[in-house]
């Protein structure tokens, strides 16, 4: 076997047959499973491999991603499965870091996954993608956002999450309904963070709105960001954005208001847990905005899913969790329609999605393999909660 280019394949078989060959890694084409086994059964499950932060700073993020999976798992299998073949689910932890990310691509790779329906940390998922790619594996990727994902061009790449542009662009539009003149914007230095940060700019600064004054970057895990603070206070903006994760926000939050600044801040979705507010107090947190695709509370009709959720777990599902209950379906989709866990069939099978029912409405990607819109809200933390503040409609 040789490596692929282009797009990627994978052993072309049907459901009546995918799992007759045994499962025996190979050292060649990147990994691939192939034999000539007989005993091996079709109603072997179907697994989908999910990379989530279980560890590290946004190890709150993965529970929720993790259980919403899940329940879309134990839905399907319990109304029959695929063609009455069980979808299973095989969790990996990333830790939002690329090394973790990429042992756990390799590993679910040797596990023999058929679609990926993880990512979270735009940073952690981009080194997995040649992985995926290269052992011909499908990514439904349902939280990171970065155009670099986009911008690698890999057929096998599809985001069901707003991009980095779409986000910016909801950022943008709420900072002029609020009247906001001078701008602040600080990123992390991560693909994500920048990612949105330099969109973000580069509308600011080719529009006749807002005025970018200051564009910061921070160091990613450190506890005093007096230094950083202090530049964007010199700069005198009316208007803060942070588009970085919750545990550096939470503390430029509560910095921010210490060193006297008083005018609105918002954070993007990487900012959208609980735990911002509590690391930056819940009085500095009141007000703060956040550009975020739709969380479960938001979701209009949502409320027997969440009881679901709720009942199955014993805990409330939070961010992303329905992102990651509807990868899962897609991937389900895309595996019916395409009556093969073939790697270009199931390409095709997504491509041609047109108008399937997800959270954020009906589905149709485009030629990039994102979605036709990006769906964005504004959230407010009031009551020491995120809430709804404006459908951006």
């Amino acid at each position: 076997m040789t490596p692929m280019t282009g797009r990627p394949r994978r052993r072309s078989a049907t459901f009546a047959s995918v799992f007759a060959a045994s499962l025996v890694l190979t050292g060649c084409g990147g990994g691939l499973l192939s034999g000539d086994d007989e005993a091996a059964g079709s109603d072997e499950p179907i697994a989908l491999g999910m990379i989530t932060p279980l560890s590290g700073s946004s190890a709150a993020i993965g529970p929720y991603m993790q259980n919403g999976a899940q329940l879309a798992v134990d839905e399907i299998n319990a109304d029959g499965g695929i063609d009455g073949r069980e979808l299973e689910l095989v969790i990996e932890d990333g830790a939002c870091d690329p090394r973790t990310a990429t042992a756990a691509a390799n590993k679910l790779v040797t596990e023999g996954v058929e679609i990926s329906v993880g990512g979270y940390c735009s940073g952690a998922t981009l080194p997995t993608l040649p992985i995926f790619n290269k052992a011909g594996v499908p990514m439904i990727i349902p939280a990171a956002n970065s155009t670099e994902l986009v911008d690698q061009g890999l057929e096998n790449v599809f985001l069901i999450n707003g991009t980095g542009t779409q986000q910016a662009q909801a950022a943008v539009e709420f900072m002029e309904k609020q009247g906001a003149t001078r701008v602040a914007i600080v990123d992390d230095n991560t693909s994500y963070s920048t990612d949105i940060a330099e969109q973000t700019a580069e509308l600011l600064e080719g529009g006749e709105g807002p005025e970018l004054v200051l564009q910061e970057s921070v160091t990613a895990g450190e506890s005093d960001y007096s230094a950083n603070v202090n530049a964007v206070v010199q700069a005198n903006p009316d208007f803060v954005y942070w588009t970085g994760y919750y545990q550096e926000g939470g503390l430029i939050i509560r910095q921010l208001r210490q060193a006297g600044y008083t005018g609105p801040i918002m954070v993007a979705d990487g900012s959208v847990d609980q735990q911002l507010v509590e690391i930056a107090g819940a009085e500095n947190a009141a007000g703060v905005f956040a550009t975020m695709t739709q969380t479960p509370d938001t979701i209009p009709g949502a409320e027997d899913w969440i009881a679901s959720y709720t009942e199955k777990f014993g805990a409330d599902p939070g961010p992303y969790s329905t992102q990651a209950y509807d990868a899962v379906r897609v991937a389900a989709e895309a595996l019916r329609e395409a009556g093969s866990t073939e790697t270009d069939e199931v390409i095709a099978a997504l491509e041609a999605i047109d108008g399937f029912e997800l959270f954020s409405g009906p589905l149709q990607f485009t030629e990039d393999h994102t979605l036709s819109s990006g769906g964005f809200l504004i959230l407010s933390v009031q009551d020491g909660e995120f809430q709804l503040e404006d459908p951006l409609e």
